[in-house]
């Protein structure tokens, strides 16, 4: 139990972890499916989670702080999922809205385009590499949809391999450790045949735009080679 409870909160200890859960990490593989899957896309589109392996000394090294800060994410995720929608946690809030405006647009052969709200610094993912990232996702009104700030862990997929909408995986390609970037997704990178409303959650109509908020937390391996 305690090493699960390690494991489901290892995205908020990046800082803590020792190179051998790092390099784990870096090779791991998806497994649970996201909530904001892709469901008209086949397998290699849809959304995944990693799970996260960590030796046993690790995980009974930090057993005891990551109970104590699960715990806390747990009621910090209850709050989050019963505000009203002006109230959610989000990437970019108000301020952020209006300087959105004094920033470039960025538009891509695909059709993608972004912003650059924080550039960050660094490495950017190679294709293959594992990445933690915190997104919101949005129809075009701003109405959130999904949201890894809601669940309160960091979301973890593996770049350039259709484990996530065409988009977003493009999107995060070229961002680097530390950025935030809001995504602006047209249809055919997004969701084929939509998503279906739910308690808190606009429908998503099939092939319509939509848009990320997108921060990058961390690429294990790439870190720990910069330290050597």
């Amino acid at each position: 139990m305690a090493q699960a409870v390690a494991m489901a909160s290892l995205v908020h200890l990046p800082t803590a972890l020792g190179t051998n859960s790092v390099r784990q990490a870096r090779h791991g593989s998806p497994a649970v499916l996201s909530p904001i899957r892709c469901s008209g896309c086949n397998s290699a589109e849809t959304g995944a989670e990693a799970q996260v392996s960590m030796s046993r000394r690790a995980a009974v090294g930090f057993c005891g702080l990551a109970a104590t800060y699960s715990l806390f994410q747990s009621f910090e995720r209850a709050d989050a999922a019963g505000l009203p929608e002006e109230e959610k946690p989000r990437l970019c809030g108000p301020d952020c809205e209006k300087e959105l405006d004094n920033i470039p647009t960025i538009t891509t052969p695909s059709g993608l385009q972004y912003k650059d709200i924080v550039v960050g610094k660094g490495p950017s993912p190679p294709v293959g590499y594992q990445v933690y990232a915190h997104y919101v996702a949005m129809i075009p009104s701003g109405k959130i949809f999904d949201s890894s700030l809601d669940k309160g862990s960091a979301y973890i997929f593996r770049v350039g391999s259709g484990q996530v909408i065409k988009g977003l995986d493009e999107g995060i390609l070229t961002m680097k450790i530390g950025g935030k970037r809001r995504l602006y997704i047209p249809g055919e990178l997004a969701f084929p045949k939509g998503l279906g409303a739910a308690a808190g959650r606009p429908r998503v109509p099939p092939s319509s735009p939509v848009v990320f908020d997108v921060n990058l937390l961390l690429i294990p391996g790439l870190e720990e080679e910069e330290d050597e």
